[in-house]
């Protein structure tokens, strides 16, 4: 992936990424980011970085996130969540539909 890690560079570079107002947990550090350039980095950094998803799992709930939401099909990421943390709760929405359908109830 190292050779793909220009491009991506300029791409990032290219769009306008501010600061975030919801904590964003990087996949590179497993922690909390709010500030636009870390964001910026961390996406660059994530090419060829190994993914912390089960740290971040963790520091997300112990930061207080006690609900899990998966978008897409399936149910995977779910699953690994609940084998991480058994206390949070799940839930996943398939299509943009099912999204809009769950917020009319």
């Amino acid at each position: 992936m190292e050779s793909a890690r220009t491009g991506l560079t300029t791409a990032i570079e290219k769009i306008e990424i501010r600061n975030a107002t919801v904590p964003v947990y990087a996949n590179v550090t497993a922690k909390p980011v709010v500030a636009a350039q870390e964001i910026r980095d961390l996406l660059i950094r994530q090419l060829t970085h190994p993914v912390r998803w089960e740290e971040s799992v963790v520091n997300m709930a112990a930061d207080g996130a006690s609900v899990f939401i998966e978008i897409g099909p399936g149910k995977v990421l779910q699953g690994l969540v609940k084998r991480i943390n058994p206390a949070v709760e799940t839930r996943g929405y398939e299509t943009l539909n099912d999204i809009l359908v769950s917020g009319k109830r």
